[in-house]
């Protein structure tokens, strides 16, 4: 394992597994390669399985013959003793998620907890700004309802901390113009954050599908998680991102996508 990985995931928490065996999988050169999920929201459990996210290329070959390569990869297993699973798209698809208005891929594009990277992903990061417009609050709001209902229908603190997670994150984006997946780190930006979070947290920190236990009452929950909505809906109609994705915004992803499979990935 190179010394990089080793940093990244003690600087996160993680274990200190192999990863190089899971990272060479894909059967096809990295872009990059992330930490996503409870990791990357900042709020992972003992028991937490490490969520890798990334993008490989396919060659010429697998996209203009009569065989197709994967434009997704998944692959899980068990390394060292931890449980993890690596998810990949080809550049591509990846880039075409991004202009969709896909907050989750943005997340994993500028995730801080890098294992695998190339100059490939330092342009798609820099090009990330010229992809965000004030229509990614419906991926945020969209995201938030699903967690609710799983939180209603089972009561874990998992789905309850995703469903805050994602309205900070799009309320914040909405403010700032600026991704931020870590709720600790969003409880210091957005002053709407219920001031019980850390208590949830911190619950969650000791098991993975873990009760709230009573922590909150639940009509509370449910009135902080509407307000979030409605100030979700007040920072998108006040916000300053473009309503969509600047022409010359696709036209750099799309240079990127071609120069790329032409070789220039190191």
């Amino acid at each position: 394992m190179r010394d990089s990985d080793t940093a990244v995931l003690r600087a996160a928490g993680l274990p200190t597994a192999d990863l190089s065996p899971v990272l060479a999988e894909p059967g096809h050169p990295l872009v990059f390669a992330t930490v996503s999920g409870a990791h990357l929201y900042g709020f992972p459990s003992r028991d937490s399985d490490v969520d890798l996210r990334g993008v490989h290329l396919l060659p010429v070959a697998d996209l203009i013959g009569l065989r197709e390569g994967e434009e997704t990869v998944t692959r899980m297993g068990v390394r060292d003793g931890v449980e993890m699973d690596l998810v990949t798209h080809d550049l591509r698809k990846f880039a075409r998620l991004l202009l969709r208005r896909n907050g989750y891929v943005l997340e994993q594009l500028l995730s801080p907890l890098v294992v695998r990277t190339s100059a490939v992903h330092a342009e798609l990061t820099a090009l990330a700004p010229a992809v965000l417009t004030s229509h990614h609050a419906h991926h945020y709001r969209g995201f938030a309802g699903t967690q609710w209902r799983f939180f209603e229908r089972t009561g874990e603190l998992k789905p309850l901390l995703y469903t805050f997670r994602v309205l900070l994150t799009g309320i914040h984006l909405m403010r700032a113009g600026e991704v931020v997946a870590h709720l600790p780190t969003l409880l210091g930006l957005v002053p709407d954050a219920p001031g019980y979070l850390p208590d949830l947290v911190a619950a969650k920190a000791e098991a993975e599908h873990g009760a709230t236990g009573g922590l909150v009452d639940a009509a509370r929950l449910a009135a902080d998680v509407e307000a979030l909505h409605a100030g979700l809906d007040a920072a998108q109609a006040a916000s300053r991102l473009p309503e969509t994705v600047a022409p010359a915004a696709y036209d750099a992803l799309h240079d990127l996508v071609v120069r790329a499979r032409g070789g220039v990935v190191g």
